[in-house]
C-alpha cells in the first residue's frame, strides 16, 4: 500500500500537480502486474516520508494513463522521472536503491 504522502497522478491532474510544485518531483511510471514496480514501491514510500516537504513523490499507472506513458516515451517500467521547475532533469529505468534515488534528487534540488 502506498504512503499517503505519495500522489497518484493521472491525465487530468498531472500538469497541475507538476507545474505547481515548488520542490523537485520524482514520478514513478508503474503497473499493478509489474514485479519490479512492486519492489520499488516501498522505497518510494520511504523517500516520501523521509523527504516530506523537500520532495514530492508521485506515481502514474501506465495501464490507466496511456496518454502520459506515451507523452514521456515510457518503454519499460518502472521508469522514474526527476522533474524540477516543470522540466524533466533526469530519467531512470528499473529498480534503484533508496540511496541512488536520493542522490539523484539531491543533484537536481
Amino acid at each position: 500500500m502506498a504512503s499517503e504522502l505519495v500522489l497518484n497522478l493521472n491525465e487530468a491532474n498531472f500538469d497541475a500537480e507538476i507545474s505547481s510544485s515548488t520542490v523537485p518531483v520524482i514520478v514513478d511510471f508503474w503497473a499493478e502486474w509489474c514485479g519490479p514496480c512492486r519492489m520499488l514501491g516501498p522505497v518510494l514510500d520511504q523517500l516520501a516520508t523521509e523527504k516530506a516537504g523537500a520532495v514530492k513523490v508521485a506515481k502514474v499507472n501506465v495501464d490507466e494513463n496511456p496518454g502520459l506513458a506515451q507523452k514521456f516515451n515510457v518503454r519499460s517500467i518502472p521508469m522514474l522521472l526527476f522533474i524540477k521547475d516543470g522540466a524533466v532533469k533526469d530519467t531512470v529505468v528499473g529498480v534503484q536503491s533508496k540511496a541512488a534515488l536520493a542522490s539523484k534528487l539531491d543533484a537536481i534540488a
